[in-house]
């Protein structure tokens, strides 16, 4: 599952590739838009939230996509070759005069009206990423179930918006707890809640998932990815598991000795 800064920069691709343009083509391989036709009309901008990718064109629309575990947007040059995945793979296309805007394997393909965007975002916690972003709701928030495993309330977009498995199982070491301890054992919310804004916004102003600090390839993270290898700390072999109500998706690493289930 893609991280929020992951999102908010391919948001920002595509913004920075249509915003204040007229789309010349649209092309929408989903059955429920497969004759809608957007050409004519102004893209406005596309912003983040959380892992929601919003592109509002004027006329009071929104086209609300989700990246999920596969999906990705391409943006080319106007006449390029598209690379992405075969051409059944493709979902959406947006294309002005200067660009083409390519969405691959896309989960999530729906368009709203502006004015309704809530009905697709409005249930997400803080924005980690967001101008309304509010360490003191994020906190609250993470507090309301003290018995749900820290993991996988960190991983609940309606606690903290735009942590994925990467920043999960990092936090979750950062903090010195399991991510199957409750989330009561966490000595200081405002510790892990600080750091997924600091890490998703060094993310963002790097380009690169950094938790460590250091950069060099294999050093960036301390456990995610790294079952059955010594903690970089204390030696110990990293643990892997399943966790979250849809396991096959939410992966967790811990190191059992520096995170104890307490």
């Amino acid at each position: 599952m893609p991280e929020g800064d992951t999102v908010w920069l391919a948001t920002r691709r595509l913004h920075d590739a249509l915003a204040g343009d007229v789309l010349v083509r649209t092309d929408f391989r989903v059955p429920r838009l497969a004759t809608t036709d957007l050409s004519g009309r102004t893209v406005i901008e596309s912003v983040a939230r959380g892992k929601h990718l919003l592109t509002r064109i004027d006329g009071g629309l929104t086209l609300h996509t989700h990246l999920r575990m596969d999906g990705t947007w391409r943006v080319f040059a106007a006449g390029r070759p598209w690379r992405g995945g075969p051409a059944f793979q493709i979902r959406v296309v947006l294309a002005t005069a200067r660009a083409e805007a390519v969405g691959y394997r896309l989960p999530v393909v729906e368009l709203v009206r502006t004015a309704d965007e809530a009905g697709v975002v409005g249930h997400l916690g803080p924005d980690l990423l967001g101008d309304d972003w509010s360490a003191e709701a994020a906190i609250e928030r993470l507090a309301r179930d003290q018995s749900r495993p820290l993991g996988e309330a960190l991983l609940d977009q309606r606690v903290l918006a735009g942590i994925g498995n990467l920043y999960m199982a990092e936090l979750c070491f950062l903090a010195g707890v399991s991510p199957y301890a409750p989330a009561s054992a966490v000595p200081d919310p405002r510790f892990v809640v600080d750091e997924a804004h600091r890490l998703l916004h060094l993310g963002i102003e790097t380009g690169r998932q950094v938790t460590t600090g250091d950069p060099r390839p294999g050093r960036q993270h301390w456990v995610y990815r790294r079952a059955r290898r010594p903690c970089r700390r204390c030696g110990t072999p990293i643990r892997t598991g399943s966790i979250g109500a849809a396991p096959q998706d939410r992966i967790s690493f811990w190191c059992p000795r520096c995170q104890p289930a307490r």
